[in-house]
C-alpha cells in the first residue's frame, strides 16, 4: 500500500508587513481628530462652564491647561508603549480611557472635579493618539504613505478649527439641558463607534526591536514641559507668585538634564525616550523647528479671537464659533489639494503658505482696527478665507517632512516627538499669546490688545515662512 505525502510549501523570507486599508485609516484619523477637537472645543464653552460651576479664571485656565499639560508630558511615552507593547494594543486601550474620561467631564459635580477629569482626558489621548501616526509608517508606503500622511495633517488642522465652532453649536443647542456638558458627552458614541471600527479594521504592529521604557527621561521630559507650561498658563491669573518665577528658573536646567542623560543612553547604545540621534535626521530636525512658531500662533489665536469676540464684540458661542467657519472650510478643500501641490512644486509650497497666511492674518487686523465692535463672520470672511488657505499648505507639508525620512523601527518614538512638540506648542500659544492678549486688555481696551495680540503673531507668521525656507525641497 502507498502512502501519498502531500507537502505544503514553506515560507521563507521576513513576515509580511500588515496593511492599513481605508476604512483603517478613516478608523485612526478619526482617532486623531478627537483629541485636537477636545483641546479647542472648550474655548467658547469656558464662560457658561464659569458660570455654572462659580469657577474663578484661575480654575477655568487650569481647565484648558490641565488637559494640554497631561496631554504634551505624556504623549513620548505613550509613542514608546505602542512600540513595546503592540500599537492597536495602545490605540484601543487609549480610546477607550479618552472614552470614559470624557464621560467624567460632562459629568463633573464642580469645577476641580473637572480639572481633574480633563487631565486624565489629556493621559488617555497621549496613548492614543502617537499609535496613529505609527501605525500609518509602519503600514503604508510611496504614495499611500504620502496620501495618508497629506489626509493625516489636514484632519488636524481642520479638527483645530472645527473643535472650536462644534463648541459653540453644542452649547447655544443645550441638548437635553446638557449645556456646556455635551462638549464632552459627545465624545462617547463617538469613541464607541470608533472602538467597534478598530477591532476590525486596525492591524496591530509593534517594533522589531522594542526596548524598555526609559524611567529618567519620562520624568526629565515631565519635569522640563511641566516647569514651563504650569507657570505659564497659571502665573496671570494667580498673580506671578514667587513658585512661577522659580518654576521657569528650573526650565533650562531640567532641560539640560534631559539631554545630558538622553545624550548618555543613545551613547551607550540603549533607547532613549528621545534619541538625540533622531535629530541628526535633517528633514525632522528642521520640520520640527518649524511647527513651533506655527503651532504657537494657530492656538493662540484661536484662543484669542474666541476670548474677544464673546466677551468685547458681544458674539454668543455659536456666532463666535462660526466667525472662523470661512476658515475651517477653505482650509479643508485647501488641504485636499496640498499632495498634487507638494507633488509638482516640492515643499516650496510652505513658504508660499506662509505668505497667505500673512496676507490672511493682516486683513482680520485691519478688519478688528476698523470694524470694532461690530466683529463677525462678515468682517472676518476675506481674511479668514485666506489665512485658512495659507495654514493647509502648511500644516500638512510640515508633517510630511517630520516623518518622512525617520525610520519604521521608530515610527513610534518619531511620531511621539512630533506630537509632543506640536502640542506643547499648541499650549505655549495659549500661555503666551492669550497671556498677551489678556494683560492688555486692562490698560488699552479690548479693541487694540486684539490688533496688537495679532500683530505679534503676523511676525510669528513671517517668521515661520523665513524657516521654511530651509526644509528640503523634496519629501523622501
Amino acid at each position: 500500500m502507498t502512502e501519498t505525502i502531500t507537502s505544503r510549501p514553506v515560507r521563507t523570507g521576513p513576515p509580511a508587513t500588515p496593511s492599513l486599508g481605508g476604512l483603517g485609516l478613516f478608523t485612526v484619523l478619526l482617532a486623531a481628530a478627537l483629541p485636537l477637537v477636545d483641546f479647542f472645543i472648550v474655548n467658547v464653552a469656558l464662560p457658561t462652564i464659569g458660570a455654572d460651576l462659580s469657577a474663578s479664571e484661575a480654575v477655568l485656565e487650569l481647565v484648558v491647561a490641565g488637559y494640554g499639560v497631561a496631554y504634551a508630558v505624556l504623549l513620548v511615552l505613550g509613542g514608546r508603549l505602542g512600540d513595546l507593547f503592540g500599537r492597536r494594543r495602545l490605540f484601543l486601550g487609549g480610546m477607550a480611557a479618552f472614552g470614559l474620561t470624557s464621560l467624567a467631564c460632562g459629568l463633573a459635580p464642580d469645577a476641580w472635579s473637572l480639572v481633574a477629569a480633563r487631565a486624565a482626558q489629556g493621559a488617555s489621548a497621549a496613548a492614543m493618539l502617537p499609535q496613529v501616526l505609527a501605525t500609518i509608517q509602519a503600514t503604508t508606503s510611496g504614495p499611500r504613505r504620502a496620501k495618508a500622511m497629506g489626509l493625516y495633517g489636514a484632519t488636524a488642522g481642520l479638527s483645530m478649527v472645527a473643535g472650536q465652532i462644534l463648541g459653540g453649536v453644542l452649547v447655544a443647542a443645550d441638548i437635553a439641558g446638557t449645556g456646556w456638558r455635551s462638549v464632552f458627552l459627545v465624545n462617547v458614541p463617538v469613541v464607541l463607534v470608533g472602538l467597534f471600527l478598530a477591532a476590525r479594521a486596525v492591524p496591530e504592529t509593534r517594533s522589531a526591536r522594542p526596548e524598555p521604557v526609559d524611567v529618567p527621561g519620562t520624568f526629565l521630559l515631565a519635569a522640563s514641559i511641566l516647569t514651563l507650561l504650569v507657570p505659564l498658563t497659571e502665573g496671570r491669573a494667580a498673580g506671578w507668585p514667587l513658585w512661577t518665577w522659580l518654576s521657569l528658573a528650573a526650565f533650562p536646567f531640567a532641560a539640560a538634564a534631559f539631554f545630558a542623560v538622553e545624550r548618555r543612553a543613545d551613547r551607550a547604545g540603549r533607547t532613549p525616550l528621545v534619541p538625540p540621534s533622531l535629530f541628526a535626521i535633517v528633514s525632522l530636525r528642521r520640520g520640527l523647528l518649524l511647527m513651533v512658531p506655527f503651532s504657537i500662533g494657530f492656538s493662540g489665536f484661536m484662543f484669542v479671537i474666541a476670548v474677544a469676540l464673546q466677551q468685547g464684540a458681544g458674539l454668543g458661542p455659536v456666532a463666535a464659533g462660526l466667525a472662523l467657519a470661512p476658515l475651517a472650510v477653505v482650509f479643508f478643500f485647501f488641504s485636499l489639494a496640498g499632495p498634487r501641490l507638494v507633488a509638482r512644486y516640492g515643499t516650496r509650497v510652505v513658504p508660499a503658505g506662509a505668505a497667505l497666511q500673512g496676507v490672511g492674518l493682516a486683513l482680520m487686523t485691519l478688519a478688528a482696527w476698523r470694524s470694532w465692535p461690530d466683529l463677525g463672520l462678515v468682517e472676518l470672511l476675506p481674511g479668514a478665507a485666506v489665512a485658512g488657505a495659507g495654514q493647509a499648505l502648511q500644516l500638512p507639508v510640515i508633517m510630511r517632512v517630520v516623518l518622512s525620512e525617520v525610520p519604521a523601527v521608530r515610527a513610534g518614538v518619531g511620531s511621539g516627538v512630533m506630537v509632543t512638540t506640536q502640542q506643547s506648542s499648541l499650549a505655549l500659544g495659549v500661555a503666551t499669546l492669550g497671556t498677551l492678549f489678556l494683560s492688555l486688555v486692562p490698560g488699552m481696551g479690548m479693541r487694540d490688545a486684539l490688533v496688537t495680540t495679532l500683530l505679534v503673531q503676523l511676525a510669528g507668521v513671517v517668521l515661520t515662512g523665513l524657516l521654511s525656507l530651509r526644509l528640503p525641497r523634496t519629501i523622501a
